[in-house]
């Protein structure tokens, strides 16, 4: 199978640079798998689509402001972006440029943290360092860093413009655990209220962590789908999620998964243990079609992007030639894509 066969072209227009103004606004696509149907509404019909047959399992991690600028003493500006965080205050980050940098260079950020080059990684770019500070790093993350936004986004704000939105915007309202450096964006479009309606319907709701990794922007490089390998990315879920999960299935509901994170997490642990329990672990399973589901029935996802990891999952769920059918008629209808646009319910 080819990477070339999940491509399609995507007008510049319809990439989202801004949240809709409320979250439970954005339009969303249901697609009917047994009837292969669409039908165009909008987030806060959900409520209409879901009762006590589902449960509703959700993504709770909480994204960090991983992306630090800073100055060389040379007065060059550097970007460090955090990737992930090691043992003894070493991160493995992604440097920008990284031609000017090599170890030892010392990266001002600001008077209380600095970021000091130790070596260049055989992966993919990816380099790693020392973080030099006193006291709570993600305290000081949220004072000097930056939300990570994916790099499709281009918008001419103020920093403390684009802070303001999207501290709170590229968050979900059920944001728990930091440590992603990309937001689980199915998730964005859930008010507390649109929850509560859900549970006062009877839907049991429950919440794993995954935090997800740099992989969510990368491209698939190689012309084979087989060749493609994930990055690894570390979840957990709760003993609580897990009953939860087996109870339901026991009794023959449907379990709807709220992005691709919270499919690939409930997957993988299915996959390594041949059952949901209480676990610590980390996914690198790459879902593409044809591929057998074990744990998840229905999914709420966004759009995805061309020849992405996540769009072959979406695939494998409702169908390749049903998926770019919906791709389509997204386009046609001007739907707002990727993180910051509208999303689709697979029925």
């Amino acid at each position: 199978m080819l990477v070339s066969e999940f491509d399609y072209t995507l007008p510049e227009e319809l990439i989202a640079q801004t949240p809709a103004e409320k979250r439970e606004n954005s339009r969303m696509m249901v697609l009917d798998r047994s009837g292969k149907q669409i039908h165009h509404k909008h987030f806060y019909d959900i409520v209409n689509y879901l009762d006590d047959s589902h449960i509703l399992i959700l993504n709770n991690t909480k994204v960090i402001p991983a992306r630090l600028y800073g100055y060389k003493d040379t007065g060059a500006k550097i970007e460090v972006f955090l990737l992930k965080e090691k043992e003894n205050k070493e991160w493995e980050v992604l440097i920008k440029p990284s031609k000017r940098v090599k170890p030892d260079t010392i990266i001002k950020i600001s008077e209380e943290l600095s970021v000091q080059v130790l070596k260049s990684l055989p992966d993919d770019g990816k380099w790693l360092v020392k973080m030099i500070y006193d006291g709570n790093i993600l305290d000081i993350l949220h004072r000097v860093g930056n939300i990570p936004l994916p790099p499709y986004i281009e918008r001419k704000m103020t920093n403390e413009e684009l802070k303001k939105l999207d501290f709170e915007r590229y968050q979900t309202v059920y944001a728990k655990d930091e440590g992603s450096v990309a937001a689980p964006t199915a998730g964005l479009h859930f008010t507390q209220d649109i929850l509560k309606k859900l549970s006062a319907k009877g839907v049991e709701i429950g919440y794993v962590t995954l935090n997800v990794g740099i992989g969510t922007f990368r491209p698939v490089k190689c012309d084979n789908v087989l060749d493609h390998k994930m990055d690894s990315e570390s979840f957990e879920i709760s003993k609580e999620t897990a009953e939860l999960i087996n109870r339901a299935k026991s009794e023959g509901k449907k379990l709807v998964a709220v992005g691709t994170t919270t499919v690939r997490t409930l997957e993988t642990a299915f996959k390594q243990f041949g059952c949901i329990k209480e676990c610590k672990s980390a996914s690198e399973l790459f879902i593409y079609p044809p591929y057998d589901f074990k744990v998840v029935d229905k999914l709420i996802t966004n759009f995805h992007l061309p020849k992405s990891t996540l769009l072959m999952l979406v695939s494998a769920l409702a169908g390749k030639d049903f998926i770019f059918k919906a791709y389509g008629e997204a386009i046609q209808n001007k739907y707002r894509f990727y993180s910051y646009g509208d999303c689709m319910f697979i029925s």
